[in-house]
């Protein structure tokens, strides 16, 4: 009898382990992107793994991969539509090349402040375009940010359009941005931010662009002196999971997906602003000398490329919205 006993409960207990979440294998999602850790990236990151983690009892972990440690923002995006990668953080700039309509946000001078850009990016048109990224094996699950877009560079103030003539600028692989500047004067060279540091460092390029909190966390002021605050592009950022992934989740899995990346849209666009803030008294501090600049001249330069291009492209009536949501 109390072998009898003995074996009901062994059983018993192999039962309750083999479906406790312990027992079950975990789930791991890869989540890559360009930036350090302690940049916006690396916050939105850890915010996304500690909540996914939480609401699901650890049943699907989270693996941060920054630094561009799967590669540059259009690799990466390459390789979450293939299924290779889970998911990413990415900056709008090389998606373009993949779904058109996040063009519409590429356009010089469009938004007006973060709050404008905030308004647009969480109204119908925001979630719209994130909704079409499906179409392309993307899942758009939400808006986090970048932030405005300035320049930093080697060589004299940049205070007007004439004073970037000839000048070797980097820029995202994206052809709205390549338009921008060539507008401007400058001799853009698209180049995936993983490159950028050693092409700065080499004098490969004058300069690059992008918003002024990352010249910190990326370490810009060992090769860069200058700032010029252009403000000339708003730059989003996408949290986004393969779309073959995602419809290999259970509805909960997706629940608890979507709640985490919600969270993490938050925490980057809070970690953003209090980065920005911190930015240029740390550049400063760092040798850097921060130009302010009368951004009119620039808007009026880049004129051609908000009505021609946009035109070319069917986005009027779409960038009227925009502009109307101030």
């Amino acid at each position: 009898m109390n072998i009898i006993k003995t074996k009901i409960i062994q059983c018993a207990a192999l039962t309750t382990l083999a479906f406790s979440p312990l027992a079950l294998e975990a789930k791991t999602i890869n989540l890559a992107f360009t930036q350090t850790m302690d940049s916006q990236y690396g916050a939105a990151g850890n915010a996304f793994k500690s909540e996914l983690e939480k609401l699901s009892n650890h049943k699907i972990e989270v693996d941060l991969k920054p630094a561009g440690a799967l590669g540059g923002e259009r690799e990466v995006v390459e390789s979450l539509q293939l299924g290779i990668i889970e998911m990413t953080i990415s900056s709008t700039g090389p998606l373009g090349n993949f779904d058109k309509d996040v063009y519409l946000f590429d356009f010089p001078y469009v938004f007006e402040s973060y709050d404008h850009a905030h308004r647009v990016l969480d109204s119908h048109i925001g979630k719209g375009i994130l909704n079409g990224m499906s179409e392309h094996q993307i899942k758009g699950l939400a808006w986090g940010e970048n932030g405005f877009r300035q320049l930093t560079y080697n060589g004299d103030p940049i205070l007007k359009p004439e004073d970037l003539k000839g000048k070797k600028i980097r820029t995202m692989e994206n052809w709205v941005h390549l338009a921008t500047f060539n507008a401007l004067g400058a001799s853009p060279i698209p180049m995936s931010w993983t490159e950028v540091f050693t092409a700065l460092q080499q004098g490969t390029i004058d300069g690059q662009e992008n918003p002024i909190n990352l010249a910190v966390t990326s370490k810009l002021y060992e090769v860069q002196k200058q700032a010029s605050m252009t403000q000339h592009l708003y730059s989003p950022a996408v949290i986004a999971m393969s779309q073959g992934y995602w419809d290999g989740l259970n509805s909960n899995e997706k629940k608890w997906v979507q709640q985490a990346a919600d969270v993490a849209a938050k925490v980057m666009r809070q970690s953003r602003e209090k980065l920005e803030n911190e930015a240029s008294d740390q550049l400063t501090q760092k040798g850097m000398t921060i130009h302010k600049v009368d951004i009119a001249p620039f808007v009026k330069a880049t004129e051609g490329v908000r009505n021609k291009i946009a035109k070319e492209m069917g986005f009027t009536e779409k960038l009227a919205e925009i502009k109307s949501m101030k």
